[in-house]
């Protein structure tokens, strides 16, 4: 049986055997790292204990099909269910410009896959939070795109949503520049 260890060693592998790098210069690591501080940050929202694994490896794996040469089936051999089918939702579409790329049917997969949501959001926090950081353009982008990011997540302001507590964090991010 392969340990959580080794299950995430081939999802680095696979981003460092196709030489995917992070801000054209860092090691792709670096972001899945990232991605995976703020699932762990928020991992109390996972209630059910038997899927806290197959999260965090759709945390440590969200770009594997999108960026990498490996499919779904893949995925699920080295992964299992849960983490491939997260992994599975969170690829972007086909698409020239990122609006094709994260089309209407993106989002609905993303709604109606378990802890997708969770994903995609630990990877935007994360996205935003580096950009912020090196003054990238990609912040005021991220910034631009967050209330359309988030309401087509399912999240309104005035309604409940079990990830509540991530989407005031992300909207946080863009309040403080």
């Amino acid at each position: 049986m392969e340990t959580l260890d080794t299950k995430i060693e081939w999802i680095v592998a696979q981003h460092r055997d196709t030489n995917h790098k992070y801000d054209q210069y860092l090691p792709y690591e670096f972001h899945l790292r990232m991605v995976v501080e703020f699932a762990n940050k928020f991992k109390h929202l996972i209630t059910y204990e038997p899927d806290l694994e197959g999260v965090i490896l759709g945390a440590w794996g969200h770009d594997l099909i999108e960026d990498t040469r490996v499919s779904y089936n893949d995925v699920r051999s080295e992964l299992g269910d849960l983490a491939a089918d997260i992994i599975y939702a969170c690829t972007n579409e086909k698409g020239k410009n990122r609006e094709d790329r994260a089309n209407d049917k993106y989002y609905r997969i993303i709604q109606s896959t378990p802890y997708a949501t969770f994903v995609k959001l630990c990877d935007r926090m994360a996205n935003a939070t580096y950009s912020k950081s090196i003054s990238s353009r990609m912040f005021d982008l991220y910034r631009k795109e967050n209330p359309e990011f988030t309401s087509k997540l399912g999240y309104s302001i005035n309604e409940y949503h079990e990830y509540g507590e991530m989407f005031g964090y992300l909207n946080d991010i863009f309040k403080y520049n």
